[in-house]
């Protein structure tokens, strides 16, 4: 099936600039990095799937000077927007050299790509790769990077953007936030369109997981969890904790009933490697945990009307997770230590 890159509410947004597979299991390293292992950019190093801040740090010392003229920002570069190594948004280009044309060199676009599958969790490689497929043509064709700060000194970021894709490496410089700031995700597997049960789309089962939880709840609960209307989905900056959270404060579920949602996040964060899941759960501890947040399903956007919710969000003071599913998967995550930290969004 040819990949359709018409998507009405997927155009390419966000600030605009003129200047400018990982492990199978362990120790087993995909195609990427084994070809970066034997290029000339890999010597001296050990034969072992390397950590992508390290390989960042490889890349920026590989770049040429045109390149990092490009590609390469200050720390606190910003535009009119805010700073742009934390701007998310559905469908965004954060420099203009896509990864797979010329503007790298072979090598590099190796070392790239093992940098970016060793952001995410060995078992979800496949999917992740579908669903590049499904709405890039796959890895590298549609997909941009920038690089903030320098790497090595202590404090910087690696970003890659694209069409449903918004994801950073900046090994715990960004102070306060989880994934180093506010990600995105998201699948359109047979069109723009999707129909109920959303065939192919390799995260809806995380929301099925969730929709689990709503039978669990008695009349009163449901009635407090099931809101009319969403906010809008790029709407994640944080409330802190006076924040007026959508839904049934989950402190008001039973034991059993606050278990499911532990293990809903745990659903949601089981992409990512394991260093960003465990420093989300860090900072969702910092702010007093998940009873400091709430769960909302809202009647708004459901899909055939079937009732199985295809849009929700769990939320607290420096927590976010909204999850669109209507009419295809749109995912905007947001997290952090701290409510007082800013970002930028574009939907």
């Amino acid at each position: 099936m040819t990949p359709s890159f018409d998507c009405p509410d997927c155009q390419a947004s966000g600030p605009s600039l003129s200047r400018r597979d990982f492990v199978k299991t362990a120790g087993v390293v995909t195609a990427a990095s084994v070809a970066y292992l034997n290029s000339p950019l890999a010597a001296g190093t050990k034969p072992e799937a390397p950590k992508s801040e390290n390989l960042v740090e490889k890349l920026y010392a590989a770049l040429s000077d045109e390149q990092k003229q490009e590609i390469c920002h200050p720390w606190d570069f910003a535009t009119k927007d805010g700073p742009l190594r934390l701007h998310v948004s559905n469908n965004w280009q954060i420099s203009q050299p896509k990864v797979a044309g010329g503007f790298f060199t072979k090598d590099q676009q190796e070392l790239i790509e093992a940098l970016y599958w060793g952001l995410y969790n060995p078992e979800w490689i496949d999917r992740v790769k579908k669903q590049l497929r499904d709405d890039a043509g796959g890895y590298g064709r549609q997909q941009s990077i920038a690089i903030f700060g320098e790497p090595g000194s202590g404090k910087f970021e690696f970003v890659m953007t694209g069409r449903h894709l918004t994801i950073r490496c900046d090994g715990d410089s960004t102070e306060h936030f989880a994934f180093g700031g506010p990600i995105f995700y998201g699948h359109a597997a047979q069109g723009f369109n999707e129909k109920p049960d959303h065939p192919g789309n390799v995260y809806w089962p995380l929301a099925l997981k969730a929709n689990e939880l709503y039978p669990m709840l008695d009349g009163k609960q449901q009635k407090l969890a099931l809101v009319e209307k969403p906010p809008a989905e790029s709407a994640v900056h944080f409330q802190g904790k006076d924040g007026k959270f959508p839904g049934i404060p989950v402190s008001e579920l039973s034991s059993d009933q606050q278990a499911h949602v532990e293990s809903v996040l745990r659903s949601l964060l089981e992409p990512y490697r394991e260093s960003d899941r465990n420093e989300a759960m860090n900072c969702l501890a910092a702010q007093g945990g998940l009873e400091k947040c709430s769960l909302a399903f809202f009647k708004e956007q459901d899909l055939g009307n079937d009732g199985v919710w295809d849009v929700w969000r769990l939320e607290g003071p420096a927590f976010v997770w909204h999850f669109r599913g209507e009419p295809h998967v749109h995912v905007w995550v947001n997290i952090a230590a701290d409510p007082s930290v800013k970002i930028s969004t574009r939907g």
